[in-house]
């Protein structure tokens, strides 16, 4: 079957929901995310692009009691409420040695042999791409209808000891609460700059 493609802006509709009218949320209503609902996450954020397909991006879903009390830990006190409220919170880490699943990942090509005996260059690479995913994630989490809340006030050591322990060659990148937003918890949006500011067309 022929996949039909077409050429046409999203309606503003949907740009509002992923972009213009969402927030980071810092409180959360009590209603509760489901599995499916994380496996819908996954499905659209794995169809994003990385480079050479590494998909270095590893993630633990916190929805337990006991999987929030160890995240609320590791979390600066500004964001220990959050993670507490939160239905899931996202553990987006990376796995240094992502090229070892390439040889399946990216199969045109030898593309491992561009990261063996490079670990610098895979922690770049990693890290990089899994900021992209971690990225992808979230207006994948929009799309389905939940709102998020990333975080970067956390101990990374802390965060990594605690959710990768089994898989010392994972690192934690940074960490996003999903769920549905109080939108009592958030203020006005902040300022963003115009085209000019920032940019440059040469």
């Amino acid at each position: 079957m022929t996949t039909q493609y077409h050429d046409h802006v999203l309606s503003d509709a949907a740009l509002a929901q992923l972009f213009n009218d969402a927030r980071s949320y810092n409180d959360w209503l009590d209603k509760p995310v489901s599995d499916e609902q994380l496996h819908a996450i996954w499905d659209l954020m794995k169809m994003a692009p990385t480079s050479a397909n590494m998909q270095p991006v590893r993630i633990v879903w916190v929805k337990s009691e006991d999987a929030k009390a160890k995240l609320v830990d590791c979390v600066s006190d500004g964001n220990k409420d959050k993670v507490a409220a939160a239905p899931v919170t996202a553990v987006i880490g990376y796995d240094i040695d992502f090229h070892e699943e390439l040889p399946w990942l990216f199969p045109h090509t030898d593309a491992k042999s561009w990261f063996d005996g490079d670990e610098a260059g895979r922690k770049e690479g990693a890290f990089r791409n899994s900021s992209l995913q971690g990225a992808y994630l979230m207006l994948a989490a929009r799309a389905v209808g939940l709102d998020c809340g990333p975080m970067s006030g956390f101990d990374g050591d802390a965060v990594t000891a605690a959710f990768f322990a089994d898989e010392p060659r994972h690192r934690v990148n940074f960490i996003c609460s999903i769920g549905y937003g109080d939108p009592d918890s958030i203020f006005p949006r902040s300022p963003r700059p115009e085209f000019g500011l920032f940019n440059r067309i040469v």
